[in-house]
């Protein structure tokens, strides 16, 4: 049975810090890459950050390049994304994601498996 647990999450102030991880287990973890996602009330889910499966590549969204940063550890089966400088409108609820290797990992219909999210609250 495939799962991806999300931890991490909380209420912080504006510039504050957070560090999320995802716990994997029930597939082989090493041939997936992985990702982050996000949704806001209202809002549509969006790409935030993902990380290729041996971890030599990343990709961020504009909008938190340079204050987030993802990483994983294939021994341990985790990825994490660390998030420093938060801002309100980083707040939403944030999943984690695991994409066949080789595909548009921009695109969250491309990911096959998919946490329960965890609740990033920021205050101004």
């Amino acid at each position: 049975q495939v799962q991806l647990v999300e931890s991490g999450g909380g209420s912080v102030q504006a510039g504050g810090s957070l560090s999320l991880s995802c716990a994997t287990s029930g597939y082989t973890f090493r041939n997936y890459d992985m990702g982050w996602f996000r949704q806001a009330p209202g809002k549509e889910r969006e790409f935030v950050a993902a990380i290729t499966r041996g971890g030599g590549t990343t990709y961020y969204r504009d909008s938190v390049r340079g204050r987030f940063t993802i990483s994983r550890d294939n021994a341990e089966r985790m990825v994490y994304l660390q998030m420093n400088s938060l801002k309100p409108e980083d707040a939403a609820v944030y999943y984690c994601a695991a994409a066949r290797y080789g595909v548009n990992l921009y695109a969250g219909a491309n990911y096959a498996y998919w946490g329960q999210g965890t609740q990033v609250t920021v205050s101004s």
